[in-house]
């Protein structure tokens, strides 16, 4: 408890400065993280025998984010998008040159990398600059960091209390409904406390966000525990002390960030 406490406290810092000190900080630390995650991703499925294009992967990856991330920069028109497509599709390339029997088995759990971490990570860079495409708010990303880690919190002090019943016990047999109801309740109370401060959106819509993000935060981590327990394996990683790796510490945003995003841009514009 003492080493998860230590790395959560640290973790929160880093996480906070990354939105707090500016647009080339933000987007340069996901930059790194979602590479990093795509790359701890990639080394959990190897464990199965299945072997992902990691290089290639982590090269577009990296400019998949990069080129997302400039829309907000440099205003080119989404069409140079297009650029990645030649990088992507080179692992079908690649494969020819490898003796595996199981070729599309590679070539699929790289795209899947893509959509599975990459994608998400670039949506939630996006909330960044949902109100105005060219100027960085931290509003939306602080927010949406806020009702996660609300939410988790909540389900475990709720779940460890009054947990009873089951909530997906074949993926996850600590979770209970009433940790989930839990956490989904303190999540939407960090959200009208906020709605207080960022008075650009309605209490409803930081509210309907809140919903969301315990929604899809909790399947999130749903999901990412099925994918470790298909591949016998207790953690993503090792990178954050008493934690686990990356993926364990973001399986939420991975799963919440293209919902939330979807749903304040439909909202908002």
């Amino acid at each position: 408890m003492k080493t998860r406490a230590i790395t959560a406290f640290f973790f929160t810092i880093v996480m906070l400065g990354s939105i707090l000190l500016g647009t080339y900080t933000f987007t340069a630390f996901y930059l790194v993280l979602s590479v990093l995650s795509l790359f701890e991703f990639y080394k959990l499925i190897k464990n199965s025998g299945i072997r992902p294009h990691r290089n290639i992967g982590l090269a577009a990856g990296a400019l998949i984010f990069l080129m997302a991330a400039g829309l907000h920069y440099l205003k080119y028109d989404v069409k140079y998008l297009l650029l990645c497509i030649p990088l992507i599709f080179s692992v079908f390339i690649t494969e020819l040159y490898k003796k595996n029997k199981i070729p599309f088995a590679n070539i699929s759990y790289t795209f899947v990398g893509f959509v599975y971490v990459t994608i998400p990570f670039c949506f939630f860079h996006a909330l960044g600059f949902l109100k105005s495409w060219n100027e960085y708010n931290f509003h939306f990303p602080l927010a949406f960091l806020l009702m996660l880690w609300a939410n988790d919190t909540g389900a475990y002090l709720f779940g460890v209390k009054f947990g009873k019943r089951k909530l997906f016990e074949r993926h996850s047999p600590k979770k209970s409904w009433e940790g989930f109801f839990g956490g989904m309740f303190t999540s939407v109370l960090v959200a009208f406390g906020l709605s207080f401060w960022f008075t650009e959106s309605p209490a409803w819509v930081w509210a309907g966000m809140a919903l969301l993000i315990a929604n899809f935060g909790t399947l999130g981590d749903l999901v990412e525990s099925m994918l470790k327990r298909s591949l016998d394996t207790k953690d993503s990683g090792g990178l954050l002390p008493g934690h686990g790796g990356l993926l364990d510490r973001f399986d939420g945003l991975l799963l919440a960030a293209p919902v939330v995003y979807a749903y304040l841009y439909l909202i908002l514009y």
